[in-house]
Order: C-alpha cells, then structure tokens, then sequence
C-alpha cells in the first residue's frame, strides 16, 4: 500500500505544519514564534509545499527516486546534483530491465 503524503513528511515537517496551523496561517506570527525573519519563513513554507508537490507527483517514484526528490526540496542537493543523480540512476534502472527482460 501507498504511503500517504503526510507520511512522507519528517518531524520537522509536521512540527513547522503544527505550528503554522495554530498560528492561523500567520507567517509573522511564525517568524516571531521562530525568532527568524519573515523571508526566512516564507522559504520554509516554499520548501515545504514544493516538498508535498514532488510527493504527490511522484506517487509511483521508487524509494531512491522519492528520497532524492526530497533532498532537492529540503535544498540538500542542488538542482544539477539532482539531474545528474536521476540520469544515472534511469540509466541503471534501464540496464537492469534489458538485462531482466534478456535472461527472461
């Protein structure tokens, strides 16, 4: 069975939601709960729709692949470290397929 998005999500995640939720939405409020600037929090919400996005759009996504796109969303990896990982990793996957589909 699928993991559902929220699952995918870490405690961090969930705790920043949590907080945001109880705040109304206020990301002032979340600024000075934080003690970080506005921007500061505005890039943290950015991150973490874009994180909810790449988990709905990558429903199918193996655990490498979903794992990876959630690094780019978090800013672990930057976008050309993530082409690059997701280039070889397609290419692997289709080596392996024909090799499946040889032996088969």
């Amino acid at each position: 069975m699928m993991k559902s998005w929220i699952e995918h999500l870490d405690s961090e995640d969930l705790a920043f939601m949590k907080r945001f939720l109880l705040a109304s939405g206020s990301l002032k409020e979340m600024a000075r709960i934080y003690s970080v600037s506005y921007p500061t929090v505005r890039l943290r919400l950015d991150r973490l729709i874009q994180k909810i996005q790449i988990i709905d759009e990558a429903q199918e996504s193996g655990p490498f692949e979903m794992k990876l796109r959630m690094k780019l969303a978090d800013g672990k990896i930057d976008t050309g470290t993530f082409r690059e990982l997701m280039t070889l990793h397609l290419e692997e996957l289709e080596e392996y397929h024909e090799k499946t589909d040889r032996n088969s």
